[in-house]
């Protein structure tokens, strides 16, 4: 079945003349990431060229994709902004809520049971708005739009951070919050800063232990947890179009880790056999009708310096596996090297859990590599010494892995299948340990490694690699085994070296599934009536946000200074909360709870300005509320790394936080903010930072003029009686100041359709 062919004939029947128009504007050659983006542009080409990393711009993607733990509160929204039917085809993906345990068959039967409510909900809204809808155990939002909607040259937004998968199939595929979503389906343009763009010229070849994985190891060894901020990641070179498209998908998916926009890689036979594979050979041939169109211009390939605004390049054969971890997915380390690593930062060596599959790395290429190395083990007497466990991106994966062995010999070498679904990478797992609070490693070929990110204990050191090097050392039981030199002993006291390995990128026997899991909607969903329970403790109708008052801001209490890392994990965890996902105030019960006091190092521990009492930040934050007063949340770089979710945003909202002001913002982050009616301000000197104190009073002046590009104030009054003036910046623009005033982005929205 193929989707949407109709759109994507649209885009490609438009496409050459909108980048040709491009092209003049310009006056010069174009990066793929610019013919995407200036042919998706929401009205007409501008007058002048879109300023790289300055200019806000509206686009108009083709379409959305919702998570089950995101789509709850995107739908939400979505059923108040006055639309009948969504704008632009949309869908919604089972992945979440599914907790690993003991297997597969077992872990998927209780999620349906115990996610019921949450499901039936899910279903009903998307029949009666117009969305496809996925059911669990399809499949992992990511792999599924791979192999069913991503197209070439197409663009949509999706409510996960690891949108950009669709990349592999060189589509801008970009992570967002509900509330942009909303936008996108309600038929507005949706807004996005300009990105710039980063060019990583690979050359050469990949061969041996060395994956498609290693390539985004290394890179966020280059650029860090935020060097791509704000810009599109474009890979280009023979060496890049010799990957295959689910590889490609997996480095476009960990992109997300730099903090990058999105990332994407440029048209080939690559592409064009993958979609072909996946039952999609109309688009191929399309895409194939427009090839050039769907590449860098020449003028690019030849002299990349000229059109990049940051340039790498990484000759694949030369590279080497990597080893990422722990606690931060850019902490890369050759396999070379990782024995050494090890033994000089005291990282525990021996590996109790080894975990392959997620959105990441689940594909039939990754799998029949792994399978591989499996194989060749137990064929030399050995057997993991790890526990081991293998998420199927799919059910047309896990449908075909099972028919072609590889589950099989998985589990003859003691490994353990999990559901189709995200599990252990988003803490859905329920791990079996002796004691949560003892030093343990695990290592996963997932794609975030914070702590608790995994299993929710802070103890465990989690290292990201390749499946490949994941599955060999669960063979040997430790992470500082080398498998390109070092050798196990077998069951005979032999010294064994593994065999490399060894896969296909596509089934020979091609892809085959029994039921994919897809549920279409209601050809006319008027009549679908939606419920939702007033007593349910995991949905809970919206209200709208309060507006502001017309006022500066005076008298917020300081809610908690957060020290160093503060991801959206921090403010807002996983693991057992997604329960509460669609209900925002039980939610909100696990704000800010992983961030770091600065004031005592500890989590989850404030200081009530009220009271003197220490107590839980969501707890403060309430009681605050309940006065009257607002606050105010302090942070540091890069705050809100990682997860697109932005119940980080509307949690403080909901709480009465009125601004967060840090050092940096990660950008799906500071966009969620601006959408729910928040302050997201910068300190202009980061030095600042240190001048807030636990005892403060602050005023937030300025906000009578709020204007794009002035300066904003912020007054610490401290306890003393003293006072520090303290200049903050912010990026909002003039519609993004309008949804401050109107209480968020939505407020503006229902205006709109009610007149």
């Amino acid at each position: 079945m193929v989707f949407d062919l109709d759109l994507i004939k649209k885009v490609y029947a438009e496409m050459p003349a909108k980048i040709d128009a491009a092209r003049k504007l310009t006056g010069r050659a174009l990066t793929m990431t610019e013919k995407i983006l200036y042919s998706h542009l929401y009205g007409a080409l501008p007058a002048a060229e879109h300023g790289r990393g300055s200019d806000y711009v509206d686009f108009a993607p083709d379409r959305v994709a919702m998570q089950d733990a995101t789509a709850q509160m995107a739908l939400l929204q979505f059923s108040t902004a006055g639309r009948s039917k969504v704008a632009v085809p949309s869908t919604v993906h089972c992945d979440h809520l599914i907790q690993a345990k003991v297997g597969a068959k077992k872990d998927l039967e209780l999620a349906i049971e115990t996610n019921r409510e949450v499901y039936d909900f899910l279903s009903s809204i998307s029949d009666k708005y117009g969305i496809g809808f996925w059911k669990p155990g399809a499949g992992i939002i990511h792999q599924v739009v791979l192999e069913n909607y991503a197209f070439p040259g197409g663009m949509m937004i999706g409510t996960d951070s690891h949108t950009p998968n669709a990349g592999g199939l060189g589509m801008v595929a970009i992570g967002v919050g509900g509330a942009d979503a909303v936008d996108v389906m309600a038929g507005l343009p949706w807004e996005l800063k300009m990105p710039k763009v980063i060019g990583v010229k690979l050359t050469g070849k990949l061969s041996g232990w060395t994956s498609c994985k290693d390539v985004i190891l290394w890179v966020a060894g280059q650029l860090t947890v935020k060097g791509g901020t704000g810009a599109i990641v474009e890979y280009f070179g023979d060496g890049a179009d010799s990957m295959s498209a689910t590889g490609k998908g997996t480095v476009c998916n960990m992109g997300a880790e730099i903090g990058a926009t999105c990332s994407l890689f440029a048209y080939d036979e690559k592409m064009s056999a993958y979609l072909k594979a996946t039952g999609r050979e109309e688009v191929a041939a399309l895409a194939d009708g427009i090839k050039d169109h769907l590449r860098p211009d020449a003028e690019v390939y030849a002299n990349p310096a000229e059109y990049y605004d940051q340039l790498l390049e990484l000759d694949l054969s030369t590279l080497e596996p990597y080893v990422n971890g722990p606690f931060t997915p850019d902490l890369a380390t050759p396999i070379s090297k990782m024995a050494e690593a090890v033994e000089k930062n005291g990282w525990p060596a021996k590996l109790e859990v080894a975990l392959i599959g997620s959105c990441t790395n689940s594909s039939y290429e990754d799998i029949s590599r792994s399978a591989s190395i499996v194989k060749d083990a137990v064929s030399q007497g050995i057997k993991t010494k790890s526990e081991f466990t293998i998420t199927p991106g799919s059910e047309l994966v896990r449908y075909t892995i099972e028919r072609d062995g590889f589950i099989k010999e998985f589990e003859d070498a003691g490994g353990v299948v999990l559901a189709n679904a995200c599990g252990p990478c988003i803490g859905q797992w329920a791990r079996h340990i002796d004691d949560p609070n003892r030093k343990n490693t695990i290592i996963t070929s997932f794609n975030r490694n914070f702590a608790k990110r995994n299993d929710g204990n802070a103890s465990t050191y989690a290292f990201v690699a390749s499946p490949e090097i994941v599955t060999a050392m669960a063979m040997a039981g430790t992470i500082s085994f080398n498998p390109l030199t070092d050798t196990l002993k077998n069951d005979k006291g032999e010294d064994v070296l593994l065999k490399e390995p060894t896969g296909f990128e596509l089934p020979p026997k091609g892809f085959d599934v029994k039921d994919a899991g897809y549920q279409a909607p209601a050809a006319d969903g008027s009549g679908i009536q939606v419920v939702v329970n007033p007593e349910s403790k995991r949905l809970q109708l919206l209200e709208p946000f309060k507006a502001w008052e017309g006022t500066d801001l005076k008298g917020l209490k300081l809610l908690i200074k957060a020290k160093g890392k503060c991801t959206t994990d921090h403010i807002s965890m996983a693991g057992p909360w997604l329960k509460f996902r669609g209900h925002l105030d039980n939610i909100s019960n696990n704000m800010l709870i992983g961030a770091i006091n600065f004031y005592n190092e500890k989590t989850d521990t404030v200081k009530n300005q009220l009271t003197g009492e220490y107590g839980p930040v969501p707890a403060t934050a309430r009681a605050y509320k309940a006065a009257n007063i607002g606050s105010v949340v302090v942070g540091d770089e890069n705050y809100g790394e990682g997860s697109s979710r932005e119940h980080a945003a509307m949690e403080p909202r909901h709480l009465g936080v009125r601004a967060i002001i840090v050092r940096s913002f990660a950008r799906i982050h500071e966009t969620n903010l601006k959408k729910q009616g928040m302050l997201g301000l910068t300190f202009a000197n980061k030095e600042d930072y240190d001048k807030v104190q636990e005892d403060d009073s602050i005023d937030i002046d300025g906000l009578t003029s709020f204007a794009p590009g002035v300066q904003l104030t912020v007054v610490l009054n401290h306890s003393d009686g003293s006072k520090d003036l303290v200049p903050v910046n912010h990026t909002y623009n003039v519609q993004q100041i309008e949804w401050f005033k109107a209480g968020g982005a939505l407020n503006v929205i229902r205006a709109e359709f009610a007149k």
